[in-house]
């Protein structure tokens, strides 16, 4: 069974599911998140993504020197942030003598996760909730 290790992130569904629960209102909005990146469920990530969001959730220890490093969106694909923002974090591509090309990108602050296979061309927003 694959599950989030960052149990704390309830998504957008839960984000609703909750307010109208506490008889709150919904208000449908775009972010500029979703404008800049497209999503991926959780359950379409390679396995080895499941294991990059464990040692994330754990602090480590990553297997590579540049995890955990700032991540300075220069190609500008994702919302632009304040420097320091975005961190990466190699996903283990099998058979692949280098680092290979496949990333999870976090938000800090609103404790984003994105994911890209072709080394920052494009990112994926990753979905938890499904």
């Amino acid at each position: 069974m694959r599950f989030p290790p960052r149990v704390t992130r309830i998504g957008a569904a839960g984000a609703i599911l909750s307010a109208l629960l506490a008889g709150g209102t919904v208000t449908a909005t775009a972010t500029p998140a979703a404008a800049a990146a497209g999503s991926i469920c959780h359950s379409q990530l390679p396995s080895q993504a499941d294991d990059t969001l464990g040692l994330i959730a754990s602090d480590g220890p990553f297997p590579y020197s540049q995890d955990d490093t700032v991540f300075s969106n220069h190609e500008g694909v994702l919302p632009s942030q304040s420097p320091g923002y975005y961190h990466e974090f190699t996903v283990i591509t099998p058979g692949s003598p280098t680092r290979g090309a496949r990333r999870i990108v976090t938000g800090e602050k609103s404790q984003e996760d994105y994911y890209t296979s072709d080394h920052y061309a494009t990112f994926n927003l990753i979905d938890f909730g499904c």
